[in-house]
């Protein structure tokens, strides 16, 4: 192979795509993209050449980018990611965008990230929204690590705690719930594409219908909001009204749904009921 960073991207573009490349590329060298389009003649040593070439082979098994660099951007910052958590999605920023106009009215708010991962919810909110008591759960304490180490390096004031859903908060009470829960369905095929099989199954599917962990927070939250508290879900594109029955049913009210940028229904929310 020719050893120098622009070849050897251009010589992989047939086996990854050359975004992919270029991202492994400035991973391995340490680079951002304007010192990679500056010295695009830089000559490579064999062992970057070396491993250049394992990255881009993990790449062509499947293995996605944002493992491989250990990073993803979320919301405008970068979030350490580790296969210990799932990789932020765009589609999920609008739980935060939603989260924030929520927030914008209250004084102070109590703020619950349920299942917290990489943090990404959380961390978002918190450094966008300073006033707020953060606290983020997750049962995983490899996927805490990584979210803590998140808040640390991003300057996020948030509070962790392990749990199971809302089984370790006592009566705590929040005037919003946040939640992006597993809610694939155990046999769905996209289990198997898109570098998923590389992802943690407890944050991609609840081993059922997809629904059950849903199920769950709506029936739990409102013994840990607030009267008027409001709880957001993201769930999947044909879920939305699944999601909204369970809400409608009760004790909840003023049920809503959203869409994503792409137009799909993507998060819904109501207020708990007063009294």
């Amino acid at each position: 192979m020719t050893s120098t960073v622009r070849a050897a991207v251009e010589q992989v573009r047939r086996r990854i795509p050359r975004l992919d490349a270029r991202l492994l590329m400035q991973h391995l060298l340490g680079i951002t993209h304007a010192q990679f389009l500056a010295d695009p003649d830089r000559r490579l040593a064999g062992d970057e050449i070396e491993a250049f070439m394992t990255l881009v082979l993990r790449r062509e098994r499947g293995e996605p980018v944002a493992y491989l660099v250990g990073e993803k951007d979320f919301y405008s910052r970068s979030f350490r990611v580790t296969p210990d958590v799932l990789i932020p999605r765009p589609d999920t920023e609008l739980i935060v965008t939603l989260a924030l106009k929520h927030l914008k009215t209250l004084a102070w708010p109590r703020v619950l990230d349920l299942g917290t991962g990489s943090g990404a919810i959380a961390v978002s909110i918190a450094c966008e929204h300073p006033e707020a008591a953060v606290l983020a759960v997750d049962v995983s304490p490899a996927a805490l690590a990584v979210a803590r180490e998140n808040a640390a390096r991003l300057g996020g004031k948030v509070g962790f705690v392990e749990s199971d859903w809302f089984a370790a908060l006592g009566d705590e009470r929040f005037e919003l719930i946040v939640a992006n829960p597993p809610y694939v369905a155990a046999r769905d095929p996209h289990l198997l594409q898109d570098g998923l099989p590389f992802e943690p199954d407890l944050a991609l599917t609840d081993g059922a219908d997809g629904l059950s962990c849903i199920r769950r927070i709506v029936a739990d939250a409102p013994a840990h909001l607030v009267a008027g508290g409001l709880l957001l879900i993201e769930h999947g594109y044909d879920q939305a009204d699944a999601v909204r029955g369970l809400l409608a049913a009760g004790p909840y009210v003023d049920v809503s749904t959203w869409p994503d940028l792409s137009g799909v229904e993507r998060v819904t929310g109501a207020r708990a009921a007063a009294g």
